[in-house]
């Protein structure tokens, strides 16, 4: 009876080793392998830099409910107004001012205008890093509490642009899903295994593929110490730091985008949810959007857009724009 219990120890003491031994193992791996930033991607640059922003309002901020500052710019609705409010989400490494010109042509057809920076963007939080997966749907829940307090009932939609539309995408899956009426994705990234997502996004994203992956091992044994650690950098240009994210953490790249289904987010949406994107996109695969949702959503493809003109090619500003008024007045 002894002898058993102390060998039964003892098999509990080797496991344990053997699970220490394994982790420090995958730590040594995910340590050896440096993030590889990709050469600029002069179509993203070209476009984004295009954008008049001289009439782009100031930040301003609110407080995320552990105390953190968080930034947004807000695009109020110019008359006639029409009641409706939406909040659009910048895609990966940009911030409110990468939607300026979506934002702006919104609020000018009578729709009241929000456009965050998300946590680890911009104004938000530390660059490229957030606390914990699932703290974006904990701020985008905070932040609409923050718009509720001028305006308690009007609708209020959802739009997220690439990374920002996976984002989307995944909050009309969630349990907050319900603090929207309706969600609009605007070339959005689905995740890699999506029929529209070109390899790397068209060379905009290099990911560290064993650094995600050791993290992930990590997680699956309760060990988060190391979810910081970049595994994944952006095509941005030199010299853009002071604006752009250049790479985001483990965690940062698990919550900004759908979860680990899109069509389980599909499914799970109560909500209409619609895509636009340019038949030009040289990020997605523009024409396998269709495939990739099926019937769960509504796409329009707008000719001669590119990846980054979807939010501020004036052709496809204006159909946006008046796909929310329509979808407003219930026509």
């Amino acid at each position: 009876m002894i002898a058993a219990i102390a060998w039964g120890g003892l098999k509990a003491i080797v496991a344990g080793l053997a699970v220490v031994g394994f982790a420090g193992l995958v730590l040594a791996w995910l340590i050896a392998t440096p993030i590889r930033r990709p050469p600029e991607l002069i179509s993203v640059s070209a476009t984004a830099r295009a954008v008049d922003r001289s009439d782009m309002p100031g930040l301003e901020r609110f407080h995320a409910r552990e105390g953190t500052e968080l930034g947004y710019r807000h695009y109020p609705a110019r008359a006639p107004a029409t009641g409706q409010i939406a909040i659009v989400v910048h895609g990966s490494s940009g911030s409110s001012m990468s939607v300026h010109a979506l934002a702006k042509g919104l609020a000018g057809r009578g729709i009241d205008t929000y456009a965050p920076d998300i946590r680890g963007h911009g104004a938000s939080g530390t660059r490229g890093d957030i606390g914990y997966i699932g703290q974006l749907e904990d701020d985008l829940a905070d932040f609409v509490g923050e718009i509720r307090k001028a305006n308690p009932a009007a609708p209020l939609t959802l739009i997220g642009h690439s990374a920002g539309g996976g984002f989307a995408l995944r909050v009309a899956g969630s349990p907050i899903q319900n603090l929207f009426e309706r969600t609009v994705l605007l070339a959005p990234y689905l995740g890699y295994d999506a029929p529209s997502s070109r390899e790397d996004a068209g060379g905009w994203a290099s990911p560290d593929i064993p650094r995600f992956l050791a993290l992930s091992m990590l997680r699956r044994l309760g060990i988060v110490c190391c979810e910081s650690l970049p595994t994944i950098a952006f095509a941005v240009g030199p010299n853009t730091s002071a604006i752009l994210a250049p790479t985001y953490s483990y965690r940062l790249m698990r919550n900004f985008g759908s979860s680990n289904s899109y069509r389980d987010d599909l499914a799970a949406a109560g909500k209409p949810v619609a895509v636009f994107a340019g038949a030009a996109d040289e990020l997605m695969f523009p024409d396998r959007f269709h495939e990739a949702v099926g019937r769960r959503a509504q796409v329009k493809l707008i000719a001669g857009v590119d990846h980054m003109g979807i939010v501020s090619d004036p052709a496809a500003v204006s159909a946006i724009a008046d796909e929310m008024v329509r979808a407003g007045s219930g026509s």
